[in-house]
């Protein structure tokens, strides 16, 4: 404990004069606690870093997270969905009821015949309606059709190898009056191609 002292002047009257007044000063002790400011005791903590491993915020992740994930690796790899869609393969045999009328290549060559006449008309369409109608479209849809159409005579029924032969093609005609491009046509005819495989399906 620490003592503090300090001098009050306190007034006082003497006896042996009313006239005559002298301060009298008066010895105040006053008592105070010690108190001790170390630097030990003013130490203040450091806040506990938190780590979190990506493994454990996947653990306790809900459905929506794991959607997130599905999604990111569909972002990684886009061309996924493309290569896995295929074309059918009974597209490439020819049908049961007229094998004892035509020869196996002669059925062959008119199934893909058809489809490849469809999606020249089908393309053709959607090419007018997109934009307007115009020249190029007509040499678009052809080209297309025939590219389809050797695909399906070599068996190719991937549609990403499909889709990438047909705008190689589609790059020998003259888009500079066009709307449209190689490889958005060719697109364009891979999406009716797929249209076309989910109704059949």
């Amino acid at each position: 404990m620490k003592s503090l002292q300090a001098l009050r002047p306190v007034p006082a009257f003497s006896s042996s004069s009313s006239l005559s007044r002298s301060p009298v000063f008066l010895k105040l002790t006053v008592v105070l606690p010690s108190l001790d400011f170390s630097m030990s005791s003013l130490a203040i903590p450091a806040p506990k870093r938190i780590h979190r491993s990506h493994t454990a915020l996947r653990s306790q992740s809900g459905p929506n997270s794991e959607m997130g994930d599905r999604e990111e690796e569909e972002e990684e790899d886009p061309d996924a969905l493309v290569e896995d869609l295929r074309v059918p393969h009974h597209w490439l045999e020819p049908s049961k009821a007229l094998e004892n009328v035509f020869s196996n290549e002669e059925l062959n060559f008119e199934r893909q015949l058809r489809e490849s006449e469809w999606l020249r008309v089908t393309l053709h369409k959607w090419l007018d309606d997109e934009y307007c109608p115009e020249a190029t479209n007509v040499e678009i849809s052809k080209v297309a059709a025939y590219s389809y159409y050797k695909s399906l005579t070599e068996k190719q029924t991937d549609l990403g190898e499909i889709l990438l032969k047909m705008a190689r093609e589609l790059e020998t005609i003259s888009y500079q009056e066009s709307f449209h491009g190689a490889f958005s046509s060719a697109n364009a005819a891979i999406n009716l191609i797929t249209e076309r495989i989910d109704q059949q399906a």
